[in-house]
């Protein structure tokens, strides 16, 4: 079937294909002839052949030796990615099992180029050199071509990358985030090149693989893949309110990592560092999630309310729209109920120690 539709309206009569309507345009781009089954007019010849090829048969051909790392798009996904699965499948067959010579560049354990990168303290992108090495586990970024020494060294262990055209106002924007210290640290790039972004991104995505096969050796590809990169659960903005609830109420942008059960917030939606973080347990741990109406809304310009209550203290957030509520108290919930994992008890513990930590250095 299509990537992103169950029940395709178009079809690819050169290669035999069926598939949905963002898909066909994207065939028509790479000179593939496409028909809509409904609208068009099928000769019988071509019906026959519709009949003898398929989805099935074209899978067998053309996704034959696709890498496990290799991101199968999904409906939701942006257009970069559908668009460069497809040239990868059918333009430039990377996965019919035969040999390449070059290799395809995302395959062969180390990457390096330029990508255009946004200033950790300003909105300007600047290009720099990105190394990507397998048998080190790390990309490494520099801030100038020919400079001795990188900027910063990234460990694969803790790194994500997940596309963010929207917010980061390019149909080519990756978002990388990892481990700093004790902050989350985000990067954000683009290349202008579609298939140069999504090589970076499936070259992130191998080096993913190979680490989390090296860490966890009795993994088997079906716990392991969904662990490689991931997409954030929910984002947007909510305005929130402090631990007295007698607060002003600020306008923060909001992001739920549902894999590390963490709800990160920062003051605007590309800063590098969140301004602070809320551990997400289970229900049966203390936490909960609710609709609300605030007390005291003091600075608060919107009226519908989301309540997390966790063992410390009760958070207040204020979300413009009630879908924008309903989606809030959708996702949190859907994280609340998933039973936590071992490595989530040792997040919890360390998270709780760090926020004391840092409650005790803000007394000093």
């Amino acid at each position: 079937t299509c990537i992103t539709h169950a029940y395709p309206d178009w079809a690819s009569y050169e290669l035999g294909v069926f598939v949905c309507l963002n898909c066909s345009g994207i065939h028509r781009s790479l000179s593939s002839r496409v028909k809509s089954i409904r609208l068009d007019f099928w000769e019988d010849k071509l019906v026959q052949f519709m009949k003898s090829s398929g989805n099935a048969n074209a899978q067998a051909l053309y996704e034959k030796a696709v890498p496990p790392y290799y991101y199968r798009p999904q409906q939701h996904d942006c257009n970069v990615l559908r668009e460069q699965w497809i040239r990868a499948k059918y333009e430039r067959k990377e996965f019919t099992g035969e040999t390449k010579y070059p290799p395809v560049s995302y395959s062969t354990g180390f990457y390096e180029g330029m990508l255009w990168k946004k200033g950790k303290e300003n909105t300007q992108f600047l290009k720099r050199k990105f190394v990507l090495s397998e048998r080190e586990f790390t990309l490494t970024y520099y801030n100038k071509e020919n400079s001795k020494g990188p900027k910063a060294v990234i460990a694969i262990k803790d790194l994500n990358a997940t596309f963010q055209p929207q917010k980061i106002g390019h149909p080519h924007g990756l978002q990388f985030t990892f481990q700093d210290n004790d902050h989350t640290r985000n990067l954000y790039v683009y290349h202008e090149s579609a298939e140069e972004i999504v090589t970076w991104y499936n070259a992130i995505r191998a080096a993913r693989y190979a680490y989390l096969k090296t860490a966890y050796p009795t993994g088997t590809d079906e716990e392991l893949i969904p662990k490689i990169t991931r997409n954030y659960l929910k984002e947007g903005y909510m305005e929130k309110t402090g631990p007295l609830q007698k607060e002003p109420f600020r306008k923060r942008w909001f992001i739920l990592d549902s894999q590390n059960r963490k709800l990160f917030y920062f003051k605007e939606q590309l800063d590098a560092e969140e301004l602070g973080v809320i551990f997400i347990g289970t229900e049966s741990n203390g936490y909960s999630v609710k609709e609300c109406v605030p007390k005291h809304a003091r600075g608060n310009k919107w009226t519908c309310g989301v309540s997390v209550e966790t063992p410390e203290r009760q958070f207040v957030f204020m979300c413009e729209q009630e879908r924008e509520q309903r989606e809030w108290l959708e996702a949190l919930r859907k994280v609340m109920s998933r039973p936590m994992a071992p490595q989530d008890y040792t997040s919890e513990h360390d998270f709780t120690i760090l926020k004391s930590h840092q409650n005790s250095m803000k007394e000093l």
